[in-house]
């Protein structure tokens, strides 16, 4: 029997889509004629597997990753939050709620002493307090929250790390 870390989904990819996943992820506005060069193929076929790519659901999307502190966005607040009465429909109302926020940027559910962590975006200290107040701390589901102000940003936005997908000596088969 697999355990829940080590069971991995067939994904079916080869060493040029590795590298188009790779070249992409490190610049997405690459010409079709650019990617085709740096993995080593023409390209029509290029554009197919990269279609294939979008189509299957690797590539999700093209967008400009922006640079927070030029655009104002100089606070990165990371808050734990605690659902009061621990239900489906809570949990579920939270996560729509705090979807809609456009400060948040990211929302995960997690394990340990939070039921989430999200991160928040804003200007300053000011309206990091306008958010809180007025719409964070008035959903009925809050149970706790504590927030973590970011000093430094170490690493963000980087690329995923796809050596795990490599093909070779450790090939990984279907699981089913």
């Amino acid at each position: 029997m697999k355990r829940f870390a080590d069971a991995m989904p067939y994904i079916n990819l080869d060493a040029i889509d590795l590298r188009i996943l790779n070249a992409l992820q490190t610049d997405g506005r690459l010409t079709n004629q650019e990617l085709a060069d740096q993995v080593g193929l023409s390209p029509s076929p290029c554009l197919r597997r990269v279609r294939r790519l979008e189509r299957d659901g690797f590539i999700r999307t093209y967008r400009a990753v922006l640079d927070r502190d030029s655009v104002g966005l100089g606070l990165t607040v990371f808050v734990e939050i605690k659902v009061e009465k621990h239900s489906r429909d809570n949990a579920q109302a939270l996560q729509e709620a705090l979807a809609a926020m456009p400060e948040v940027v990211a929302c995960h559910m997690v394990s340990g002493t939070a039921d989430f962590i999200v991160e928040i975006v804003v200007t300053n200290l000011k309206a990091y307090e306008k958010l809180l107040t007025e719409k964070i701390l008035v959903l009925p589901m809050i149970g706790d929250i504590r927030s973590n102000f970011a000093l430094t940003r170490v690493k963000s936005d980087a690329a995923l790390p796809l050596t795990h997908l490599k093909r070779g000596a450790e090939r990984h088969e279907p699981d089913c």
